[in-house]
Order: C-alpha cells, then structure tokens, then sequence
C-alpha cells in the first residue's frame, strides 16, 4: 500500500491535527530504501526530526505498526505522545504460549509462506488483496481490485524480502516497554489476526487499552473511515 491511501483519513481529522503519511520502504516513493523495518523506523525517525516534530501521535497498520514497534525499540517515544496500532501482532507465527498471530497459522506455516510467495508473486498478491476486508470485495472507497492493482505495482523482490522480514520478526518484549498511551485497533471481521492480538497489546502495554471496529476486517480505516477517524480524534485528544 501506498501512504496516500491514508488522504481521506487526514482530511476528517479534528482541527488542530495535523496528518502525515509517508510511503514505507519498498512502496512508491520509498520504493529504493532497503525492504526492512529498521529502514521504516528510520525513515518514521528522518520526518520527524525533518519537520521538527512533537507530541506525535503514531499510527500504524499492519506493516506500519511493527515498524511503530521497530521505532520505539530503536528510538524510543521522546517525540511521541501517544501509539495507535491497526489489527497487527508482534508475531505472526503461532506455537507454544502464543496463539495471537496470523489466524490458523503455525510458525512453520508462516515460515514457508516466504517460499510461496517468491516462487508465485501473483498468486500471494491475489491472497493478500483477498484478505485485506471483513467482505472479500473490499469497501466501495478501495474496492479489492483496486487493492490488488497497488500490491502487483510494487517490486515483487522488495516486496517479498520485506515479508519475510515480517515473518522473523518478534517484538513481543518490546510492548511491555511502551510507557506512552497506547491505542491497539482490531477489525471484529478480520480474517488476518485474531481480536486476541490486539487484547494481548491492550493488557501488555502499560498504558494500552483495545478498541474494535465491529464491520471491519483488516482495514478499518478503509472499511469505516468515518468511525476510525473519530476514534484517532478522540483518543489524540485524551494525550
């Protein structure tokens, strides 16, 4: 996806918030910067520093909330005044004492889905635009087939080294540092991760709490922007 994507969102932002939303490594203008989420944590740290920025409020989705994690394990939350997270688990794979990452798939699972995707890009990009929404067709405002037209835009190496980047990644021990409010948004109709993820966000964090969107699968921001634009509006006015 594309930082763009998120214009509606910024436009019914409250006033007295300002929006700004990047491309990520690997995707559209970013597209040169190395396919890994230390680059992403880098470059949430270059705009911040660039437009000399405080109090933020950092959102991410799924990509974009484990390089919102990437940054506070590197960075630290100095710049930040609060984190909102969208439907994403600090790892995907599933095994003994963690059932919260990608639904119905062992780490082995996930583990060889890198090799699924490297042999058939096509066929990976069709599973993930699939996915993305609570109803297969996706919301009128990005329909799937919009949705799958930008995934098969972008590089189909960088694309598949930052999945795997995804897959290895566990950042579960850096949640209980988190001591800005932390704001961890779930799709009920999800079909990537379970509630149960962001519950576990919610709990481990110490000043984290859940919020559902109940008609939304992996993209409520795209599937009920009216609704998730309140939410950010009201939680960015509790900090």
């Amino acid at each position: 996806m594309r930082g763009g994507l998120f214009a509606p969102l910024i436009a019914r932002l409250p006033p007295g918030l300002t929006g700004y939303a990047p491309d990520l490594p690997g995707h559209g203008d970013a597209a040169d910067l190395p396919p890994t989420l230390e680059a992403g944590a880098d470059l949430v740290a270059g705009l911040i520093e660039d437009r000399g920025l405080d109090d933020v409020l950092l959102v991410g989705w799924s990509m974009g909330a484990a390089i919102a994690w990437t940054y506070l394990r590197d960075v630290g939350g100095d710049r930040l005044a609060g984190l909102v997270t969208v439907d994403m688990s600090p790892r995907m794979g599933n095994g003994p004492g963690w059932e919260h990452g990608l639904i119905g798939q062992s780490e082995a699972d996930v583990a060889a889905s890198v090799a699924r995707f490297e042999a058939d890009w096509p066929g990976g990009a069709e599973a993930i635009a699939a996915t993305m929404f609570a109803d297969k067709a996706g919301p009128a405002g990005f329909p799937r087939d919009r949705a799958l037209a930008q995934i098969l835009s972008n590089d189909p190496g960088r694309m598949c080294a930052i999945w795997k980047a995804l897959t290895e990644m566990d950042l579960r021990d850096v949640i209980g540092g988190i001591g800005i409010p932390y704001l961890a948004t779930y799709g009920a109709r999800s079909r990537v991760y379970p509630a149960t993820a962001a519950e576990w966000l919610a709990e481990t964090a110490p000043r984290g709490r859940a919020h559902g969107f109940r008609a939304s699968g992996h993209s409520p921001h795209l599937e009920e922007p009216e609704a998730f634009a309140r939410v950010i509006g009201d939680f960015a006015g509790t900090l």
